[in-house]
């Protein structure tokens, strides 16, 4: 069992990596995202669909290989 100390680090840790994550879209370096070849943008005189298929395979491997090497890593501790 972890004890609170662990927790707590865990938890500044991921505040941390959100903040960064902050920094890295208010400062425009997710400009790509939304609009990847296979990205669908559908615009009509009242309407707009958006449906971002490529860029949702793209996030979902990078969130893929990070929880899987965070676990790896886990498991050896």
């Amino acid at each position: 069992m972890m004890s609170h100390q662990q927790i707590g680090l865990w938890i500044v840790g991921a505040g941390f990596v959100v903040i960064v994550l902050g920094l890295i879209v208010w400062a425009g370096g997710l400009t790509w995202f939304g609009h990847l070849p296979g990205d669908i943008r559908i615009q009509r005189q009242a309407s707009t669909v958006f449906i971002p298929i490529t860029s949702m395979i793209v996030v979902s491997v990078v969130l893929s290989l990070g929880l899987n090497l965070l676990l790896r890593i886990l498991r050896r501790l």
